[in-house]
């Protein structure tokens, strides 16, 4: 094994890791429902769903079955000019839990291509129609992935400056908090009154690299209706939110008005194989639906459609769509209610927020809140060494756990975190 990490520590460049810095880090030999194994006989709770795509345990059979049956059958096809049944039936799985506005569904590899996808639909329809409107907006802390159109819709700092000078111009309207919604409802609509807004992109009710900031859902419903009155097209980034986090489906169903565009990723495949969707509404097709080659929407992966992501894809919707799953999914949520008020005032904590699945814990420091806070440096380890693996936002501490978690294993979660709170507030 020894030789394993020295041609690691060779050979691979890890994401979001200085290259300058080494450390020994866990080498996984194995998974099982919430536990990841390593080569030297440690069992971690994966407590983040392993980056948020983990949604009914790792390894799980229904999934794994699933894409060793597809992969006997068809492994993959160009999916210009073919079609397969798993992706036909996912998009038929999709539509039947989306908003009923939303009609057909295009794929691709992740949710960094879902957003391009989703950013590139609006502006041609825009073109399509021979309309000049060419600017989007977007949400303060915004994070839609690492390729240039979702970096230019998301904030200007640390992850992007190297690029600044090759993103396109996006507007930025302030996070509306509790303090705040009128004055942003009131900057969104004094913008798109100008009449050049192409689109408003969001994440709704959760901002999650951000730290897990939450937002109301009247606030987005409200920017929401103000688009639609001055003809913007909406894109929701459900890349996080997708698939039960929220409580619901989709974060979308907390509203009462959907947008035109939603980019998808993460669970869907149930943490087992990347796999990126955009659905849109009849608005969006009619502006493409025509026989002029200019009008085609010229966007492909070799990799779309993947029947084995899609076959994964329908069997964690399967499992999504049964009544155990969200009786697991409010039962989480219960208890994360439960241990944010027990916390709630505690002298190390700044806020608590929960949302479905979702739990954060903002600490109390001494630097503002952002994903560069020191806190980092201390909460990591101190979590990994106790085999629960909780990779903080900066001085965010968050809980976001696969839907299998036993009630037990989610306390051990909520014990150690008391733990460490006890801790911090003594140092």
């Amino acid at each position: 094994m020894d030789d394993l990490i020295a041609l690691d520590r060779k050979n691979i460049w890890h994401p979001f890791s200085p290259l300058g810095v080494t450390q020994d880090i866990p080498t996984i030999i194995s998974a099982k429902g919430v536990h990841l194994y390593t080569a030297d006989g440690r069992k971690i709770i994966d407590a983040v769903s392993s980056w948020w795509v983990n949604l009914h345990g790792h390894c799980n059979p229904v999934i794994a079955k699933a894409i060793a049956d597809q992969a006997h059958t068809l492994e993959h096809v160009i999916f210009a000019g073919f079609t397969h049944e798993p992706a036909i039936r996912l998009s038929d799985n999709l539509l039947s839990i989306l908003p009923s506005d939303q009609q057909k569904i295009f794929f691709s590899d992740n949710g960094s291509t879902a957003v391009e996808v989703a950013l590139k639909m609006a502006i041609q329809y825009w073109h399509n129609r021979g309309v000049k409107k060419t600017k989007i907006i977007a949400l303060n802390g915004a994070y839609h992935g690492d390729t240039f159109g979702s970096m230019s819709v998301a904030e200007r700092g640390l992850f992007t400056q190297p690029f600044f000078p090759y993103l396109f111009d996006a507007t930025f309207i302030e996070f509306p908090d509790a303090d705040n919604e009128k004055e942003v409802v009131a900057q969104f609509e004094k913008l798109i009154r100008l009449g050049d807004v192409a689109a408003f992109i969001f994440e709704p009710l959760v901002q999650a690299a951000s730290g897990m900031r939450m937002y109301s859902p009247d606030v987005l419903d409200a920017l929401i209706s103000l688009a639609n009155k001055h003809d913007v097209i909406c894109i929701a980034d459900e890349v996080f939110t997708g698939f039960g986090r929220t409580g619901r489906n989709f974060a979308i169903d907390h509203l009462k008005n959907k947008p035109d565009i939603i980019a998808l990723s993460k669970g869907i495949t149930g943490g087992f194989m990347p796999l990126g969707v955009t659905a849109c509404s009849q608005k969006i097709i009619d502006a493409f639906d025509s026989s002029a080659v200019e009008k085609t929407f010229f966007h492909g992966h070799s990799y779309t459609a993947n029947p084995l992501a899609c076959a994964a894809a329908n069997a964690s919707f399967q499992l999504l769509t049964e009544a155990e799953c969200y009786e697991k999914i409010r039962s989480i949520e219960r208890m994360h209610l439960t241990f944010a008020e027990s916390i709630t005032g505690h002298r190390s904590v700044e806020a608590v927020r929960v949302l479905g699945t979702i739990l954060a814990i903002e600490l109390k420091t001494a630097e503002e809140t952002s994903y560069t806070n020191p806190a980092r440096k201390r909460i990591y380890p101190f979590f990994l060494e106790r085999n629960i693996l909780l990779r903080p936002l900066g001085n965010v501490i968050y809980v976001l756990p696969p839907y299998v978690i036993s009630d037990e294993e989610l306390q051990l979660v909520y014990t150690t975190i008391r733990e460490f709170l006890h801790l911090a507030q003594n140092t």
